[in-house]
């Protein structure tokens, strides 16, 4: 076996307000996403979406099924977004490679059956963070470049949320059913990301933070608008945010974090703002 996973389980609410601070992280945090050679799964019950990272060293890593799915292979009825963090590396889908160098992305629609994660090479291996959920039609596999993002630049440097968010995998880029994903680089002097906060009662979603420096950490904050919780993070950890909660964070320096939504609405700018001064 070359994978290994996890379940989560949704969590209302009403459960979430009596949670001290080592039960939100048990059940929000996921740390350790990347092991060598060996993908790495967690799987949530919020729209079964799933977080996974593999860092191929020694070998290629073929990607498997897991017991949860009950499914031949991992894709007979999900499909995949993939944004590479590390070296240059490559996947292979049915056969078919496709070069990812760093911060580059691949969709791999819902069907294909012989997906493999290979590095250029060991000694500056490929870093590929995962994000999959349930699709109903197979879409065609896309690369996407650093040029071929959709760029918005948000915030300003007097509210310290300077920011320019790059949108990978959305309608507008690249067919696919539910999964949506991108990155957010917080500019020098800049630390709140996602602020005025909201919810997306739509849809769920997970960031993971990356780019933060070492000694540094970057505070997120969750719950509902008027129950807010947070939890504190380091670099390449991922959080799960529940379709009834906030997502936001403020770091100790500007960092970067990478996106991903699933739900039954594609429409990006479907969300439910709250006004800084309701947060309670």
């Amino acid at each position: 076996m070359e994978s290994h996973f996890e379940v989560r389980y949704a969590a209302s609410p009403r459960e979430v307000k009596k949670m001290d601070t080592q039960e939100l992280r048990d059940e929000f945090l996921v740390k350790d996403i990347f092991k060598e050679d060996l993908l790495n799964f967690v799987y949530s019950h919020y729209d079964r979406y799933i977080v996974a990272g593999v860092v191929p060293v020694k070998k290629s890593v073929v990607l498997e099924t897991i017991d949860p799915l009950k499914s031949e292979y991992f894709l007979q009825r999900r499909e995949l977004g993939i944004i590479n963090i590390g070296g240059s590396g490559s996947v292979s889908v049915n056969g078919t490679h496709y070069d990812l160098d760093h911060k580059e992305a691949l969709y791999i629609g819902q069907g294909n059956k012989d997906v493999i994660f290979s590095s250029k090479t060991s000694g500056n291996p490929a870093k590929f963070y995962l994000n999959s959920t349930p699709a109903n039609k197979s879409y065609p596999t896309k690369k996407i470049g650093v040029n071929d993002v959709e760029v918005v630049e948000l915030g300003a440097p007097e509210t310290a949320n300077a920011r320019t968010l790059r949108k990978y995998i959305v309608n507008s880029v690249v067919d696919v059913c539910q999964l949506q994903m991108g990155m957010t680089s917080l500019k020098s002097g800049s630390c709140w990301n996602t602020m005025p906060a909201h919810v997306h009662d739509r849809r769920m979603e997970v960031y993971f933070y990356i780019e933060v420096p070492e000694g540094q950490s970057v505070c997120h904050f969750m719950g509902q608008t008027k129950e807010t919780r947070h939890i504190w993070m380091q670099n390449e950890e991922a959080v799960i945010s529940p379709p009834w909660s906030i997502h936001s964070g403020s770091g100790t320096s500007n960092y970067s974090f990478i996106w991903g939504m699933a739900g039954e609405n594609l429409d990006y700018s479907d969300m439910d703002v709250a006004k800084i001064t309701d947060l309670r």
